[in-house]
């Protein structure tokens, strides 16, 4: 199986598709791809693809966040992308995806929140972030999160008038401070890598996204895998996936 040929290569420090630990497929980002979206945009990680689409919408604000606009995202798993796929509602995998997309957004502020705020307590822009999953061939998480951020970047804040939005007339971008890049980092026995093919995937012992902001700042962890990791792990998935956010963040324009 091509599974356990995956993992023999990597006990060899070698990998199936010729890569070095530490290097991404080619990546590929285009935006404005959806001509009815306020940003859109689409990232190829090799054979994985992945799309976004922001919308903008107005509603009220959490009673918590009165004077701050909202930001929402959702995932979106067809079994065009996958075989292993389901039609219906999201599953626990589209939930989950979604769930670190947002989370590593939302705790980077990557978006002045506050500047879309129209009345507070009263009305306020809503984001909101659809991720649609192309093709699954491993790594979706950073290839969704590379996506929302480039998504968020190309997207435009509709006009108002009366109270009333004016689809396809724009005012400028969204108030956008940080761009956080998601770097997953998966270890199998000693070796750690970055960017796993699907065959790979099924060999990881353990991995750990990390989204990190233009500044350094770690946003948001997720460990996933059955076995644990230590101290010194943790200590150098990060610094591998700090190094690697630099790159890949020098894509995004």
């Amino acid at each position: 199986m091509r599974e356990s040929y995956a993992l023999e290569l990597i006990q060899k420090d070698k990998r199936i598709d010729g890569r070095k630990f530490d290097d991404f497929r080619k990546i590929e980002i285009k935006k404005g791809i959806a001509k009815n979206a306020e940003g859109s945009a689409q990232v190829k990680l090799g054979n994985t693809e992945v799309m976004v689409g922001v919308k903008l919408n107005t509603g009220e604000p959490f009673s918590d966040t009165p004077d701050e606009g909202m930001l929402m995202v959702g995932a979106e798993f067809t079994p065009m992308a996958s075989p292993d796929f389901e039609s219906g509602p999201p599953g626990e995998d589209a939930v989950e995806l979604a769930r670190v997309v947002d989370r590593g957004l939302r705790e980077s502020k990557c978006i002045d929140l506050e500047k879309l705020c129209i009345e507070e307590g009263e009305k306020v822009w809503c984001i909101f972030t659809d991720i649609h999953i192309i093709n699954n061939q491993g790594n979706l998480l950073d290839a969704a999160a590379l996506a929302a951020i480039a998504a968020v970047l190309d997207a435009k804040m509709p006009k108002m008038e009366k109270d009333e939005i004016k689809r396809g007339e724009y005012e400028g971008p969204l108030p956008v401070k940080f761009k956080p890049i998601n770097v997953t980092v998966c270890k199998v026995g000693d070796k750690f890598l970055l960017d796993p093919a699907l065959e790979e995937e099924d060999v990881i012992d353990a991995k750990l996204s990390v989204s990190v902001r233009d500044d350094d700042n770690i946003c948001s962890l997720q460990k996933q895998g059955h076995k644990e990791l230590d101290v010194k792990d943790l200590e150098k998935m990060i610094d591998i996936a700090l190094k690697k956010s630099k790159e890949i963040r020098k894509m995004l324009k």
